[in-house]
C-alpha cells in the first residue's frame, strides 16, 4: 500500500473522526480512579464510541478482544481488558483506542495517573507527552519523516528514558495502519519527504528503564523487560504547509 494523500473531503472526515475520539479520551480520563477495572474502562470506551455513532476500530482487529487497549504500569501497549485487573492508587494506566467515522479512522493514546502517583511516574508521563510535541515540530511539508523520530528520541533520552524499538507509529486513513512506519527512536537516514495531506499517528512509547520489551503469553500485552514503568502518548495529525494539525486533541489540552 502506498502512502496516501488525503483530499479535502477526506481531511474533513478525518477531522470529525478525530474530534470525536478526543471527546472519548476526555470522558475516559474522567473515569480513571482507584477501584475501577480495566474491563470497566473498555466497556465505557466502547459505549462512548458507539454512542457517537462510530465503530471501535480496535475491537476484533487481528483478534484483539477489546475496544480499548488498557496497559498498566510496566505494560507498554495492548493490555487486554479484564474484570480481574483493578486499578489502585499510585498506578499509571495507558489507554490506546480509536474509532471509525464514515469510513475514516482516528487513533490516540494517553497515560493517566490513578489517584496520587510518585514524582517519578508523573515525570515519565509529562516527558512522554511533551516528546510528541517536540517531534511534531518537524511534521510539516518539505520536512523529513525521521526528523520527527530523532526529535522524540533526543528529548526523552535527555531525561534518561529509553524509546521502545519494537513498536512504531504509522500512517492512517481508510485503514487503521497505513504506510509509512514512524519510529520513535533515532534513525540514521532522514526518511521520506513529507507532503501536505499525509495523515500520521505519532505515538511515543517511553520506558523509564531499558528499551527492551517482551510479549506476555496472551499474545498481545507488551511489557518492559526490566519491569520498569512505561508511558504512551499518541495523536493523529495532518501534515500541512504550516504547523501540523492535531486531529485528536481536545481544545482543553495543550503541549
Amino acid at each position: 500500500m502506498a502512502i496516501t494523500i488525503k483530499s479535502e473531503r477526506e481531511i474533513e472526515l478525518m477531522r470529525q473522526s478525530g474530534r470525536i475520539l478526543a471527546k472519548v479520551h476526555e470522558q475516559l480520563g474522567e473515569a480513571i480512579k482507584p477501584g475501577i477495572s480495566t474491563w470497566d474502562i473498555d466497556a465505557l470506551g466502547e459505549k462512548l464510541i458507539r454512542g457517537y455513532g462510530c465503530v471501535p476500530n480496535f475491537l476484533n482487529y487481528n483478534g484483539f478482544p477489546g475496544a480499548v487497549c488498557v496497559s498498566v504500569n510496566n505494560e507498554v501497549v495492548h493490555g487486554i481488558p479484564s474484570k480481574r485487573r483493578i486499578l489502585k492508587e499510585g498506578d499509571i494506566v495507558s489507554l490506546d483506542t480509536g474509532l471509525i467515522y464514515k469510513g475514516y479512522h482516528s487513533d490516540a493514546a494517553r497515560t493517566y495517573p490513578v489517584g496520587r502517583i510518585s514524582r517519578e511516574a508523573a515525570r515519565l508521563i509529562k516527558v512522554t507527552q511533551q516528546s510528541f510535541f517536540e517531534g511534531i515540530k518537524y511534521a510539516r511539508a518539505g520536512g523529513h519523516l525521521y526528523d520527527i523520530s530523532n526529535a522524540i528520541d533526543a528529548f526523552c533520552t535527555r531525561y534518561g528514558y529509553s524509546m521502545v524499538r519494537d513498536l512504531v507509529g504509522h500512517g492512517i486513513g481508510t485503514h487503521l495502519h497505513e504506510p509509512p512506519q514512524i519510529p520513535n527512536f533515532r534513525q540514521w537516514r532522514r526518511g521520506i519527504r513529507l507532503r501536505p495531506g499525509m495523515a500520521l499517528a505519532i505515538e511515543p512509547m517511553v520506558n523509564a528503564g531499558g528499551w527492551r520489551v517482551r510479549w506476555l503469553p496472551d499474545g498481545w500485552t507488551v511489557v518492559t523487560q526490566d519491569g520498569k514503568l512505561s508511558a504512551h502518548y499518541e495523536n493523529t495529525i495532518l501534515v500541512t504547509d504550516q504547523e501540523p494539525e492535531i486531529l485528536t486533541l481536545s481544545p482543553k489540552a495543550s503541549g
